[in-house]
Formats: C-alpha cells, sequence, structure tokens
C-alpha cells in the first residue's frame, strides 16, 4: 500500500491532535520484528537475499502456486519512520512493482509473476540502496550493487 508525503504528514498531524498515544505510519510498518513470510505470506519462500548496510536486508520470496516472486526490506531495528523501499522487475516482460515510503520496519510487500524468469529487484533503508541483477536465472551469475548517497 503506497502513500503520499503529505497524506502521511495529515495523518499523523491528526492522530496527534486526537491525542492518539502511538505514531501513526503506512499498515505496511505495524509490525516490528516480522519475517518475509509475514510481509509477503506464509506460502512465499525465501530463496535470495541481500543485506542493506548493516540498517536491514532486503528479501527475495518465490510462491511455487502461484508462481509469484514477493521483495521485501524489513530493518534490522525497527524505529523512527526513515525512507526505506523494495522493488521487482522483470526484464523479460517489464512488469515491475515498487512500494516507497518513510516506514518504521519495513516496505512492500511487491509482487510479480517470476516463473521462468530472471528478476532484478532490490531495496533501500535511509541512504543505502542494494540493487541486484540478473537473479534467479540458474546458471547465470547476477549482480549485485550497493550504492551509500
Amino acid at each position: 500500500m503506497r502513500f503520499s508525503r503529505s497524506v502521511l504528514a495529515a495523518t499523523g498531524a491528526l492522530a496527534l491532535a486526537a491525542g492518539a498515544t502511538t505514531a501513526l505510519a503506512s499498515p505496511a510498518s505495524a509490525a516490528p520484528n516480522t519475517t518475509p513470510q509475514k510481509v509477503c505470506g506464509s506460502a512465499y519462500k525465501t530463496v535470495n537475499s541481500a543485506p542493506v548496510g548493516t540498517l536491514g536486508t532486503v528479501y527475495l520470496t518465490y510462491n511455487p502456486t502461484n508462481g509469484k516472486n514477493c521483495v521485501t526490506t524489513i530493518r534490522s531495528t525497527p524505529g523512527t519512520a526513515t525512507d526505506v523501499a523494495a522493488w521487482i522487475y522483470v526484464p523479460d516482460t517489464d512488469v515491475y512493482d515498487q512500494d516507497y515510503g518513510k516506514y518504521t520496519s519495513y516496505a512492500g510487500p511487491t509482487y510479480v509473476y517470476g516463473k521462468g524468469h530472471c528478476v532484478d529487484w532490490g531495496g533501500q533503508i535511509h541512504n543505502i540502496y542494494i540493487q541486484i541483477t540478473g537473479s534467479n536465472c540458474a546458471s547465470l551469475k547476477e549482480q549485485r550493487v550497493t550504492t551509500v548517497r
């Protein structure tokens, strides 16, 4: 689920004005200490992962029943909302999904149909970005790039 920053800011201000005792974040950030299966669904098995510096991990999962991949980026330590992103792209079909926002725990889930296709995927936490291209392509070697901005 995606929210614009202005909508989150307005909603947060309303919650504080109403006397809310907890910070309001996107529903995707509601559960700290989560797992890829809690984010993507219990049928999704982790097939690949990459550290996002020391801030967390981006996970690629796959559901053999429906042929879909899911990506989620999970922070190591939930806390104050910061930029968190998860994305996945299938070059063969030009289909992608992404989630980006200021989250306290994780970004995602992002889903694409990936059965029989190589996938590009990645994520971000704060100013650290990870991008994996040519992933899960049988004998082809994937490429990983980590960028700090």
